[in-house]
């Protein structure tokens, strides 16, 4: 299940270009978690690398 969590300590920047949709819905969520953008965006990215299948 995914859990939003608090911090992270090293940082590195890198511009994206997302559909507002998109961040409409990303920053909706971060506001009902008093949490930033950018530390929804970065655990919505690990957990989707955390579950995507293998190619093999």
């Amino acid at each position: 299940m995914f859990k939003l969590k608090a911090d992270y300590t090293e940082y590195e920047n890198k511009s994206l270009r997302l559909p507002k949709d998109l961040i409409d819905q990303v920053q909706n969520l971060a506001n009902e978690n008093n949490m930033s953008f950018n530390k929804v965006v970065i655990q919505c990215i690990e957990y989707a690398l955390g579950d995507m299948e293998s190619s093999d």
